[in-house]
């Protein structure tokens, strides 16, 4: 499946990637190298050096400029070799590509298309570490699948039911009754009431109540979720529109989550999950990370053996069901805006 190159896409934790002490990532099947100067600027180009095609994610930082640690050639941050040691004349083309990236939300992003195109204000709104209103927890996991199932698996949150029995504890809700889905301009929105219930293992209640959940999952595959618990008969008095998140009783959190795609079929997955400082404390975190923990694992062995089935399967299709309707939107999605930039990746080659 096509992706979309014109976004941002998660490259790592910012507070993981030392300062003067280059990085190493594939996106989109694109060896990167990344750094961060010691003021804090995040630099990305492509890893490989113009000369002998080493990498330049073994070589030395200087400054805001890289050194490939083969042969010694000095690279600024704009792609641009500024020094080959013992040659005074530098030819035109000893260049290699560099990335917009931006430290933001936590998290360091690398903009994969046009870099005339990349627009800060398309970052997706994550909620990062260090928010003065959540206390969260985080981390990662590497698949061995295409990026485009775990999306899939994160449209669809009738899984839940099934694959998240023994961990998120959810009940036949979440398979039962579709969720309400609505077109943004670069995702969807999910929304969701729960009436009458006790709650599940992450947003327990001891009487019964009305849980709400709401997330976007957007462009390039950032799912950014909130919710909470309510008065019984909230739901109903709203219609089953959306609560003010101001009169939850508990159950508050925030999690961000953002899928990489980095081979053909393999991609990273990244993820903070935590309550709102009102109604929990680093305890609750834990908890919730333990829970977390326990569940994401659940989807990466489920999604791995899928990809499996489908590598052994000739021509493989899918039966769309009633809950397939965000996956089927935001996949259009897609596939539109990278259509669009056929035209522009054409002129460029």
């Amino acid at each position: 499946m096509n992706y979309v190159r014109n976004a941002w896409y998660v490259a790592g934790w910012a507070d993981e990637i030392e300062p003067g002490k280059p990085a190493a990532i594939t996106i989109l099947g694109d060896p990167i190298v990344l750094w961060k100067s010691a003021g804090g600027a995040i630099h990305a180009l492509a890893d490989r050096c113009v000369h002998r095609m080493a990498p330049l994610s073994l070589g030395r930082c200087e400054g805001e400029r890289l050194r490939c640690m083969y042969h010694g050639l000095l690279f600024a941050s704009d792609g641009t070799v500024v020094e080959i040691p013992g040659q005074d004349t530098i030819p035109p083309q000893a260049r290699v590509r560099s990335y917009p990236a931006v430290i933001r939300h936590s998290w360091a992003w690398v903009w994969m298309g046009d870099p005339a195109l990349a627009d800060e204000a398309l970052i997706p709104p994550a909620v990062g570490l260090d928010h003065p209103d959540y206390i969260l927890g985080h981390g990662q996991l590497d698949y061995e699948a295409e990026a485009r199932l775990i999306n899939d698996n994160l449209l669809d949150f009738s899984h839940l039911t099934y694959v998240h029995a023994e961990s998120f504890g959810p009940g036949p809700q979440f398979a039962a009754t579709p969720a309400r889905i609505t077109p943004l301009d670069r995702g969807i929105r999910y929304e969701r009431w729960t009436e009458n219930s006790i709650g599940s293992s992450s947003r327990r209640s001891e009487t019964p109540m009305d849980s709400f959940m709401v997330y976007d999952f957007l462009i390039p595959g950032v799912l950014l979720m909130t919710g909470g618990i309510y008065p019984l008969g909230t739901a109903r008095s709203l219609d089953y529109g959306a609560p003010d998140p101001e009169l939850a009783v508990g159950g508050v959190t925030f999690t961000s989550q953002a899928v990489t795609p980095m081979g053909d079929k393999t991609a990273r997955y990244f993820f903070s999950w935590g309550p709102h400082r009102k109604f929990g404390d680093e305890a609750h975190r834990d908890m919730l990370m333990g829970i977390a923990a326990k569940a994401f694992a659940e989807d990466k062995v489920m999604i791995e053996a899928q990809q499996k089935v489908i590598d052994a399967t000739e021509r493989p299709r899918i039966m769309p069901t009633a809950h397939d309707r965000g996956v089927t939107l935001f996949n259009r999605l897609v596939q539109r805006l990278a259509r669009e930039e056929m035209p522009a990746a054409t002129d460029a080659a």
